[in-house]
């Protein structure tokens, strides 16, 4: 009975290490399914056969079509995030500075209306009711403190949603930049296998004629 135990627990442990041991290792190795582009560009990199030249011995990496084709999706899908975000960053960009610049302009016309108040006499009269120049002042002033701290908070919104424009900017020109390079070399390598198939035909069709031209 023990060693029924001891077994079933062997097997459990055994099957739970076994499968965290899978979900570990496809987590190292990544996939197209998920992980920045830098990642999966790293996943295709590392999933493509090498192979080598036996004329030139020059060392290649084979990419599969589907991959290519998926990752090239999951980059443009990547490009199109980045504009959506870089887009409603410009939205709320544009809506902040509006209402900054309305909160300055209200802030101008109480500081006018102040001046103009500390000119006039002690007893004056605010909204039909009487009250003193110093009350006055500190009801004013307590105006203007209000608006100022939400000109403030505004302020620091504004440069916090354009520190984010810029960097999804920068994210967007990093992913625009690596998408570019990897078109570019999965073109010269597809220029260069089709140069050495042309030069392997032209052997072929050489070493097909060479005979007939003995005889």
């Amino acid at each position: 009975m023990k060693f029924l135990k001891a077994l079933t627990i062997f097997i459990l442990f055994a099957f739970l290490s076994s499968t965290s041991f899978a979900q570990e290792r496809k987590k190292i190795e990544g996939s197209l399914n998920e992980g920045t582009i830098e990642s999966q560009y790293n996943y295709l990199y590392k999933k493509a056969p090498k192979w080598t030249d036996p004329n030139s011995g020059t060392k290649y990496k084979t990419v599969k079509i589907n991959n290519l084709l998926k990752f090239k999706s999951n980059v443009t899908d990547s490009l199109k995030l980045g504009r959506k975000k870089l887009l409603a960053e410009k939205t709320i960009v544009a809506t902040q500075k509006s209402e900054i610049e309305a909160l300055k302009l209200k802030l101008g016309e109480t500081n006018e209306n102040l001046t103009s108040v500390t000119q006039e006499k002690d007893s004056i009269k605010f909204l039909g009711m009487p009250m003193s120049k110093s009350g006055y002042n500190s009801l004013l002033w307590t105006i203007i403190a209000a608006l100022t701290a939400g000109l403030v908070l505004f302020i620091t919104k504004f440069k916090s949603s354009n520190t984010t424009t810029v960097q999804v900017k920068k994210d967007k020109g990093e992913i625009e930049g690596e998408y570019d390079e990897y078109r570019r070399k999965a073109i010269e390598r597809e220029q260069k296998l089709r140069r050495e198939l042309q030069d392997e035909l032209n052997k072929q069709k050489y070493n097909e004629s060479s005979p007939q031209k003995r005889k």
